[in-house]
């Protein structure tokens, strides 16, 4: 007992002489833990290209460049149709291994989308991000349901469970622009067509 009251009576006389504030016990600063990023300082452009297929690529090309690479199973004029709505044309391919299916639309003769749909029991979501990130840096958009990266004239995205997709932003947007134009036409000639009764 008169230890612990020896013990006390120290404490409290070295408390007296040198007073502690709780501030300068706990006043360290723990330095926030360096940035984590798999980007690279300088990403490269958004890309327009996927292999030998890329957007604004003629039919023939297309096709050619299909034929020869050995991840599809391209089987011509079979894989090919036409889109009644509008000038289009729509090739589509299964493809063999990390390919499932691909697609392509052409609009005026030139590939303006590209998507290809992923085998997820071969490659997975999580790698495909990082493989983006590390080539062309964070995305401009991340959300549960896709990654975006874009440029001035393409827009690139992840889609889930797993799609890789690119688009030709100034033929798309051209294309909305006319398909709202035809709306709006045909929203007229209903109205003038009502009020002729």
């Amino acid at each position: 007992m008169k230890n612990i009251t020896f013990c006390f009576s120290i404490f409290f006389l070295l408390s007296s002489l040198f007073p502690l504030h709780a501030q300068d016990v706990f006043d360290f600063t723990i330095p926030d833990p360096p940035a984590r990023t798999l980007a690279p300082e300088e990403p490269e452009d958004v890309p327009r290209q996927f292999r030998e297929l890329f957007l604004g690529q003629t039919m023939d090309a297309l096709q050619a460049a299909l034929v020869k690479d050995g991840l599809f199973r391209f089987r011509g004029e079979r894989d090919v149709s036409f889109l009644p709505v509008r000038d289009e044309t729509l090739v589509e391919t299964t493809g063999l291994s990390f390919v499932r299916r691909a697609y392509f639309q052409l609009s005026d003769g030139a590939v303006y989308i590209m998507s290809f749909t992923l085998d997820t029991r071969l490659m997975d979501h999580y790698s495909v991000f990082t493989s983006f990130v590390r080539k062309y840096g964070e995305p401009l958009t991340l959300s549960p349901q896709e990654a975006v990266w874009e440029s001035d004239d393409t827009r690139v995205s992840i889609e889930r469970p797993l799609t890789v997709k690119y688009i030709d932003k100034t033929v798309f947007d051209r294309l909305i622009e006319e398909s709202e134009t035809q709306q709006r036409q045909e929203y007229i000639a209903r109205e003038d067509f009502l009020a002729d009764f």
